[in-house]
């Protein structure tokens, strides 16, 4: 009988591609949803903020909780790695600490039950042999790790390191062997994309990267994740409008919009230029434009506050997320003034509702259009509603679209399908399916 492993991946889509790898090195484990009674529990963890940081350490001393005699509970990941010696004294109930460096050693670690921290940050390529949840048509391709920005409230560098790109060739060898497999849509995803390929001498990596992957045959649909203001072009958004298979999808987290948050955030791009570059965004056809926003950075003042909500509520974003402002040390922010807490709450609250409001104009606008969804599976809304996604959108975070009407056609999960959208009802979208594609 194989003996059972649980594994938990937290944070962001990266830490996924990390797990997946973890798993690939596991195929001899059979995959439970039941903790207690795995032999071997896997925790991935994220170290990116308190809110994540707490996530963490409860997940971890849960699992350790209920975990069975004998099993071996492992500490993984980002936070494994920002805090090593301290995680280490302070948490007995862990066998095995790693970081971010020997995911493919996974096995290893195990069968030897020893802890291990690799100086090198691990960077999947298409030999990891990893092992894709979650979808039967979708992927993630890490395209880089580490990151050569220094924005004054991110500590990420600190324990990712410098920019470090995977090879062009890589990158499309591994969409290659995924296509062979049946996936067909993928989301190319690293900490700052924008700089893809900087480090290897490119100008503008990801028009390299565009050009490439359209000539994958069997790639339908794609996007790319995590833009960088001062690292995007106007050709790179050109391309990726132009282009047969990228989405016009553009995710760029702008952080803020006032200039002297934005220089005290060490973000290298002020109003004007982001402005000028979001407008570029927003004058190409059927454009998805995501971002994320900090509240209460050090700094922002309450002028500063009301510029960052008008903004937000007149650009006409389609999504936005609000990180509270998190004090993280080895960070420039760390020793900076603070704003109170319960303010910073209250901004975030503020910008959580303008939000909800631009992602229901967002959502308003698609009522009377076609699209093409991919058929997802059962809807947990309703018994007799299919859960479907609009290919340009990203998966798990810019929603669902309810089909209501199959027109009967023959219902295949993971295929797409050309859909008419019906009517808003709320925060959802209800569509008819017209024909499959």
């Amino acid at each position: 009988m194989n003996k059972k492993l649980h594994l938990v991946s937290l944070g962001c889509t990266k830490n996924l591609v990390d797990s997946e790898v973890m798993l690939g090195r596991l195929q001899n484990y059979e995959i439970t949803d039941e903790s207690q009674e795995a032999d071997v529990i896997i925790v991935n963890t994220c170290g990116f903020i308190d809110a994540a940081k707490e996530e963490s350490i409860n997940t971890v001393l849960s699992l350790h909780e209920s975990r069975k005699e004998d099993s071996v509970l492992v500490m993984a990941g980002c936070l494994s790695e920002r805090y090593k010696e301290e995680l280490m004294q302070e948490l007995p109930e862990i066998d095995i600490f790693t970081g971010v460096g020997d995911y493919e050693k996974i096995d290893q670690l195990i069968a030897t039950k020893q802890s291990s921290f690799t100086p090198e940050v691990y960077l999947a390529t298409e030999k990891s042999g990893r092992v894709i949840t979650g979808s039967t048509y979708h992927a993630y391709i890490k395209i880089a790790e580490g990151c050569n920005q220094q924005c004054s409230f991110c500590a990420i560098p600190s324990f990712k390191g410098k920019l470090h790109s995977r090879s062009l060739d890589s990158i499309v060898k591994e969409v290659e062997m995924l296509v062979a497999k049946g996936y067909y849509d993928f989301s190319f995803i690293s900490q700052d994309s924008s700089s893809y390929g900087r480090d290897m001498g490119l100008k503008d990596g990801l028009r390299d990267l565009i050009a490439a992957i359209e000539k994958v045959e069997g790639v339908k649909s794609a996007r790319i994740l995590y833009l960088y203001p001062s690292t995007t072009t106007f050709a790179l958004i050109d391309d990726i409008a132009n282009s047969n298979t990228f989405q016009t999808y553009y995710d760029m987290p702008i952080q803020h919009i006032d200039d002297r948050v934005l220089k005290t955030m060490k973000r290298g791009f002020g109003e004007k230029q982001t402005i000028a570059l979001l407008e570029h965004m927003k004058s190409k056809s059927d454009a998805f434009i995501r971002t994320s926003v900090i509240a209460g950075h050090p700094g922002e003042s309450e002028e500063s506050f009301e510029k960052l909500c008008s903004f937000m509520e007149t650009f006409g974003f389609d999504r936005f997320n609000t990180f509270h402002y998190s004090n993280e040390e080895s960070t420039t922010a760390y020793e900076m003034e603070q704003i109170a807490p319960e303010v910073i709450a209250q901004r975030a609250a503020i910008l959580g509702s303008i939000a909800e409001r631009t992602t229901e104009a967002s959502l308003e606008k698609m009522v009377g259009k076609e699209v093409e969804l991919v058929v997802e599976g059962p809807s947990q809304e309703h018994e007799f509603l299919l859960s479907a996604r609009p290919l340009q959108w990203a998966p798990e975070i810019d929603g669902e679209v309810l089909v209501n009407d199959t027109n009967d056609l023959p219902i295949t999960y993971g295929k797409t399908y050309k859909a008419t959208i019906t009517e808003r009802a709320g925060m959802q979208l209800l569509a008819t399916l017209r024909k499959d594609v």
